[in-house]
């Protein structure tokens, strides 16, 4: 008798892992404007401001060029 009822609770528990990520897949990738919003309200990565740029190859050789007149 013990053990059926420790079955059943194996049961359950399996019920449970399997069905709560799928229902929670279905309510949150299910539908578009969900995970959009969801998307939207998180940001994971952000990114500095954009620093100067460095010289071009051609500005380089210039300057290069310039320092070794001196």
């Amino acid at each position: 008798m013990a053990a059926s009822k420790w079955g059943a609770l194996e049961v359950f528990k399996f019920a449970c892992y399997i069905s709560i990520p799928i229902g929670m897949t279905y309510a949150v990738a299910g539908n578009a404007n969900n995970l959009e919003a969801i998307i939207k309200s998180r940001s994971y990565v952000v990114y500095p401001p954009e620093g100067p740029r460095p010289p071009s190859a051609e500005e380089m050789a210039a300057r290069i060029k310039k320092e070794q007149q001196k």
